[in-house]
C-alpha cells in the first residue's frame, strides 16, 4: 500500500512539474546575448534595459557579449541555444534583415532559427561634414556636388551597415551618384570627417551628438520622420524637400526558435515594462533613441515592412558581403 502510494506520488508531481511552463523558471538567469563589445550604443541600451526587466522578470538577467562578424556570432549563438526561455539576444536590423541581403551564405535564418520578441528602441541616422565645409544645408550640398563631383563621396562605419545603404538612399534622393567609402568603425569615421580628410559622413545621431555640440562638425539632415530630440535645430531630410529620404535603424530582442509562447509573452511584457518607466525613456532620449516597445507580432512586421524598403536601395547598391 505504501509502495503504491509512493508511486502514485511521484507520478502526480512529475506531471505538475511537466506542467511548468518555462515562465515560471524564476530561478534561471535570464542571458541577453549582444554580438557587440561592452561600451558601444547597442550594449548601453541593452544594459539600460535589462537592469529594469530583472526587477519584472523576478529572476536575474546578465548581458553577455559575443562580439564578432557584426553580430552574426552572436546569432549563431542564438540559433544553437535552448529554446527554454533562458536565453534571447538583442541585436540592430543588420542582423535579421539586411544580412540575407547581402550574404550569399548565412549560417542562420530569421525566419526559422529566430522567434521575435520586441523592438527595443528606434534611430534615426544623420549627414554630417566637416566644420569648414562651405554647404549649410541639404539643397547647397546636392548643388555642391554636382559642381564639384570629385567629392560626391561619403564615409560610414562600415560596408553593408545601415548608414552605407541610407547614403546610396540620399544620393538617390538628390540624384548624384555618391561613392561610398567604408571606414573601420565609427571613431574612424568621425576623424575623418573632423579632419577634413573625408566630405560627408553617416552614422546614427547619437554618434554626431558631441561633434556637433562643440562645432566640430555640421550635421546637414537628420533622417526620422520627426527631428532628433538630441538635435532640434537640425532640419529632416523631409522637411529640406526630400521626403524619400527617411529611414530609421532599430535594436530588438529575439528567442531561439521553438521558445514557448507563454515565456516570449513574459519576457515581452518585462521589456514593455522597463521600456515604460521614467529612467529608461529619459536616458533613451539623451541618447537619441526613440523607445520601442509592443509586440512580438508587431516587430515581425516591421521586419516584413523594412525588408520590402530597403531591399530595392540593398540592390541599387551592388553590394554583397561574400
Amino acid at each position: 500500500m505504501q509502495r503504491r502510494t509512493l508511486i502514485t506520488s511521484l507520478a502526480l508531481a512529475t506531471s505538475l512539474l511537466a506542467a511548468v511552463p518555462a515562465s515560471a523558471q524564476s530561478d534561471k538567469t535570464l542571458r541577453v546575448i549582444v554580438g557587440f563589445p561592452a561600451g558601444v550604443s547597442i550594449d548601453v541600451v541593452t544594459r539600460i534595459v535589462a537592469e529594469k526587466m530583472k526587477d519584472e522578470l523576478k529572476r536575474p538577467v546578465i548581458v553577455d557579449n559575443r562580439p564578432g562578424a557584426g553580430g552574426r556570432l552572436a546569432a549563431d549563438l542564438l540559433k544553437s541555444a535552448a529554446p527554454d526561455g533562458n536565453t534571447v539576444m538583442v541585436t540592430p536590423i543588420v542582423v535579421p534583415v539586411l544580412a540575407p541581403m547581402v550574404f550569399n551564405k548565412l549560417s542562420y535564418n530569421p525566419e526559422t532559427d529566430f522567434a521575435p520578441v520586441g523592438k527595443v528602441c528606434d534611430f534615426s541616422f544623420a549627414l554630417a561634414v566637416p566644420a569648414n565645409s562651405p554647404v549649410k544645408n541639404l539643397k547647397d550640398y546636392a548643388a555642391w556636388l554636382k559642381a564639384n563631383p570629385q567629392q560626391a563621396n561619403f564615409g560610414s562605419p562600415a560596408a553593408g551597415s545601415l548608414p552605407h545603404f541610407f547614403g546610396v538612399m540620399i544620393g538617390t534622393a538628390l540624384k548624384v551618384d555618391m561613392v561610398h567609402v567604408p571606414f573601420n568603425g565609427g571613431a574612424a569615421l568621425q576623424s575623418a570627417v573632423l579632419g577634413g580628410h573625408a566630405p560627408a559622413g553617416i552614422d546614427v545621431v547619437m554618434e554626431w551628438q558631441q561633434n556637433a555640440k562643440a562645432g566640430k562638425v555640421t550635421v546637414l539632415a537628420t533622417s526620422g520622420a520627426q527631428r532628433s530630440k538630441v538635435m532640434p535645430d537640425v532640419p529632416t531630410f523631409k522637411e529640406q524637400g526630400f521626403p524619400e529620404a527617411v529611414g530609421q535603424g532599430w535594436f530588438a530582442m529575439y528567442a531561439p526558435a521553438k521558445t514557448p509562447t507563454a515565456a516570449i509573452d513574459d519576457i515581452n511584457k518585462a521589456l514593455n515594462k522597463a521600456l515604460a518607466t521614467p529612467e529608461v525613456r529619459e536616458r533613451f532620449a539623451g541618447l537619441g533613441l526613440d523607445v520601442g516597445g509592443g509586440s512580438a507580432a508587431d516587430l515581425q512586421k516591421t521586419m516584413q515592412d523594412d525588408a520590402k524598403r530597403w531591399a530595392p536601395i540593398v540592390r541599387k547598391s551592388g553590394f554583397k558581403a561574400d
